[in-house]
């Protein structure tokens, strides 16, 4: 399958958010290719939305946020979690970003529960500290330019049926905007 074009993610943020639910992440480590359908995300955008990273100003953390659609931005969250997102917004935004906040696991299943040292499937990537811990997402992939990388992308997956939209989880700004995403698989 094909890496999802640039053009995809040139799309405002919270329609990127929903249509990357049920597209596949594909992370590869040596020979190992490891991946899960994403299930449920996250739309943070830039002015209108006291809850992003962005709503302030360009920082050396968030900078990735007001770069190119369709690169990586990776964060440290509560000193010791990483959070992946993709950078994602309408060419007239100046930042956004979705984050992928869970995934339903499909190939490298053994090697996720070794990254997380669990063996409940229920739990191994339903949460955003966990998807990265099971793909070994990190700092270094700050920035990776997610339509051109062979070692992390995403493609097409499978056909989206509903999406479920709420608030977004743990934020304390802008609880009116109902931009988190989900669907079942």
């Amino acid at each position: 399958m094909s890496t999802l074009p640039r053009k995809f993610y040139q799309q405002d943020t919270v329609k990127v958010a929903k249509n990357l639910l049920g597209k596949k992440i594909v992370r590869k480590i040596g020979r190992q290719e490891i991946s899960g359908i994403i299930t449920e995300t996250e739309a943070y955008r830039h002015k209108d939305d006291p809850a992003s990273h962005a709503f302030r100003k360009i920082t050396d953390k968030n900078k990735a946020m007001f770069g190119d659609v369709g690169m990586a931005y990776v964060y440290f969250t509560y000193g010791m979690y990483y959070c992946f997102n993709v950078v994602a917004r309408h060419p007239k935004s100046k930042a956004g970003a979705v984050l992928i906040r869970a995934i339903e696991p499909e190939n490298g299943i053994k090697i996720m529960q070794e990254n997380r040292k669990i063996t409940n499937l229920k739990n191994l990537t339903n949460g955003p500290a966990k998807l990265t811990q099971a793909l070994e997402i990190t700092k270094e992939h700050y920035g990776v330019d997610l339509t051109r990388n062979p070692k992390l992308y995403i493609t097409e997956g499978i056909k989206v049926k509903k999406i479920v939209s709420s608030p977004r989880i743990g934020i304390k700004e802008a609880t009116d905007k109902l931009w988190n995403f989900k669907i079942n698989i």
